[in-house]
């Protein structure tokens, strides 16, 4: 019986061990940026701030970085390309392109669920332009540009690409 229990304790002691010094875990601590509207309303978006050198989107086809959707999180009514979506939290998916990038709001947000086009609210056209230096990382940000305006800025690699919606 005392053998028994001394084999546990060392079992246990060295899943500590393990446990303090296992490798961490490669994927990044998702980042959140922010948006604040002048009635003070502020909108944010988490994301996994994948390598460019590392992850690959493939061209027409959804990407969720990291293998995490992107998320908005609204308060507020929010309009993209003509079209309204409700407060409350949101998955965002891009769909890289050669020559334009579409950004698609998403109602399922369920962190490891399969991206279900049926579940679409919205797909909006993005801008795009080549960066003069290219990004080592998915770089996000959200920037206030009007009275009820942001911009969502996306910096992935050679590719800027960028969508402006508004405050309902």
């Amino acid at each position: 019986m005392l053998q028994r229990a001394s084999s546990e304790a060392c079992y246990l002691a060295l899943c500590l061990i393990f446990n303090v010094f296992a490798l961490p875990d490669s994927k990044p601590d998702p980042v959140t940026t922010v948006c604040t509207f002048e009635d003070g309303n502020e909108i944010s978006i988490r994301y996994i701030p994948v390598l460019s050198d590392k992850e690959k989107p493939q061209n027409g086809k959804p990407w969720a970085p990291g293998g995490s959707p992107i998320v908005l999180f609204t308060p507020v009514n929010l309009i993209f390309d003509k079209t309204q979506v409700g407060p409350g939290a949101k998955s965002v998916y891009m769909i890289p392109g050669k020559n334009h990038w579409t950004l698609v709001v998403n109602k399922n947000v369920s962190d490891k669920a399969q991206y279900d086009e049926h579940q679409d609210l919205v797909r909006a056209p993005m801008e795009i332009g080549e960066l003069s230096a290219p990004a080592k990382e998915l770089q996000l940000t959200l920037a206030h540009t009007g009275t009820k305006q942001c911009s969502l800025r996306t910096d992935y690699g050679k590719t800027g690409a960028w969508i402006d919606f508004h405050e309902k």
